[in-house]
């Protein structure tokens, strides 16, 4: 399993190769084939970050051009590092991008609606794709360090197993482009989260250097799946930090700055 990158022009996205040719669109974007200018430059998918609704369209136009979905069919969370997970229909469709969101403190959603596009975003955070192949159901996940320590990602699975029936053994999983412990440094509450949360099964994700503790979230988020049974993990070796050049890092520049996004969306069945 691996991440693969694609080009159309000058825009550049990445996709699993653990999601590649099965019966969904999916990609995860980089900073690179928009129309902003900085500090958003150049594909700015952050509806909220100071940059013209103009350029932000013009950006999601061509981005959801290159993975296959319209415009139209996108559904954004509304991430405040909430534990809260949403399910969403064909009416939701558009729920962010083109017309207002009539709910707050979104951090993961789910569906079984077909051509209905999962949004979430980051900027040093985790995103994580969740397919069903089985029940054929999705869900997107947002998760900073906060939802990290929550286990979002395993409510996430655990509540697509509630409404859709979904076994976690049959899912895939893909893990985007995210701040890695190479760059993720903290101070003394962020390991306790994680031990409250885990106890000792948090410990070869924590590294003490100095003063300082380094942690591997993607890591946690896959032993999180994988203490449900999940077995098709693929995970994005990218840093957002030490990869300014494909993303933006909150840790590195602050609010001055773009989006990414993870998109998922099951296609029509024939």
């Amino acid at each position: 399993m691996s991440f693969l990158t694609h080009q159309n022009n000058d825009l550049l996205w990445l996709s699993s190769s653990l999601l590649d040719g099965a019966p969904v669109r999916h990609g995860f974007s980089t900073r690179l084939g928009g129309v902003s200018p900085a500090p958003w430059d150049s594909l700015n998918l952050g509806i909220s970050r100071g940059d013209s609704d103009e350029n932000v369209r013009e950006n999601y136009r061509r981005f959801c051009a290159a993975v296959g979905v319209t415009v139209e069919s996108t559904v954004f969370t509304q991430q405040t590092h909430s534990e809260n997970i949403r399910l969403v229909t064909a009416q939701d469709a558009g729920k962010g991008l083109l017309r207002p969101r009539d709910y707050t403190e979104v951090d993961a959603l789910i569906t079984d609606t077909p051509g209905l596009s999962l949004v979430v975003f980051s900027a040093d955070c985790g995103t994580i794709l969740l397919y069903d192949p089985v029940h054929r159901a999705i869900g997107a996940v947002h998760a900073g360090w906060r939802g990290v320590a929550a286990g979002l990602v395993a409510k996430t699975a655990l509540k697509m197993h509630d409404t859709f029936g979904t076994e976690p053994g049959d899912l895939l999983c893909a893990l985007g482009p995210a701040i890695g412990p190479c760059c993720f440094e903290t101070d003394d509450d962020v390991p306790a989260a994680m031990h409250d949360a885990l106890g000792a099964q948090a410990d070869p994700f924590l590294t003490r250097r100095g003063a300082k503790w380094h942690i591997d979230l993607k890591a946690i988020n896959a032993h999180w799946l994988k203490s449900l049974g999940v077995r098709h993990i693929d995970i994005c070796s990218h840093c957002t930090a030490c990869r300014q050049d494909l993303y933006w890092s909150h840790r590195k520049v602050g609010n001055a700055r773009g989006a990414q996004i993870a998109l998922l969306a099951l296609e029509d069945p024939l």
